[in-house]
């Protein structure tokens, strides 16, 4: 197993262990963490995966290496057909099942999630977040909703959303189930009757800063342990193969480093 790997690359592996040969997985906009991951399943252990995508709204077979200025490459170019958004959201998705990773501004305990709006009053929010796209109706009817956070912290991880856009672990729930797993850059969890649990730690990280950084009592399952590195096979697919342009570092870093790698990205796809 490697040990020179980055938070950006565990994450990726976490993601692509979760998923199982001939799934469906969902993939929204902006979200190369989550993409990554399902394109390393499709190469390692799970080659007959499908990719239902927002972008283009299609169904693909096959992939293409991650980028920024042409990523339709990915999904249009390649789909095996294509339906409209709210088709896709409202009929085609909550039949089909598809396992689901959502990036959540906002997340409690029980798994209810916020990608709405910061602050208490609507008339007055803080900030306007990207919105629901879809969120809502996956999280009322599927049970293979999953989330992953870049960035670990008391912000994202609440007492209590101040909006709510994806539906967690209620007990008035009709159909579905709330989210089923959540990668961090800290660690993997899960959760155990509808509440929050830690499942394994990331090397740079331990229980103590976990604890730290979440906003409510944090369960810990039994046999939690360190999260199983990347090998040098994973790591080798993900930096020459997948992603050679390092696209998935985006959701990882913020402000001028962020803007700096999406200048580096562009200019090599000569689309400056």
């Amino acid at each position: 197993m490697a040990t020179d790997y980055t938070t950006d690359e565990i994450m990726s592996v976490c993601i692509a262990r979760q998923i199982a040969d001939g799934e469906m997985v969902a993939q929204g906009i902006a979200t190369p963490l989550v993409v990554a991951g399902y394109i390393l399943a499709k190469c390692t252990h799970a080659p007959n995966l499908r990719f239902a995508s927002a972008i283009g709204q299609g169904v693909c077979e096959t992939w293409a290496a991650l980028g920024v200025a042409r990523i339709e490459e990915l999904w249009l170019g390649r789909a095996l057909m294509s339906v409209g958004f709210v088709s896709a959201a409202a009929d085609v998705l909550p039949r089909l099942h598809p396992r689901e990773f959502f990036r959540p501004a906002q997340v409690d305990a029980a798994g209810n999630f916020n990608n709405i709006a910061f602050g208490q009053d609507y008339q007055r929010l803080r900030l306007r977040l990207p919105g629901v796209g879809g969120i809502p109706d996956v999280t009322t009817t599927g049970d293979k909703v999953s989330l992953y956070v870049p960035r670990h912290s008391r912000v994202t991880f609440v007492e209590r959303c101040d909006f709510i856009s994806g539906l967690g672990h209620t007990p008035d729930r009709k159909r579905g189930s709330g989210p089923i797993y959540l990668v961090s850059d800290l660690g993997q969890f899960d959760w155990e009757d509808g509440h929050m649990r830690l499942l394994s730690y990331h090397a740079d990280s331990s229980i103590d800063r976990i604890r730290a950084k979440t906003g409510f009592d944090l369960r810990i399952a039994p046999d939690v342990h360190e999260t199983p590195p990347p090998s040098a096979a994973e790591l080798y697919l993900l930096r020459e193969e997948i992603d050679p342009l390092g696209v998935r570092k985006l959701e990882t870093l913020g402000g001028a480093a962020r803007r700096d790698l999406l200048r580096e990205i562009l200019a090599k796809e000569d689309a400056l």
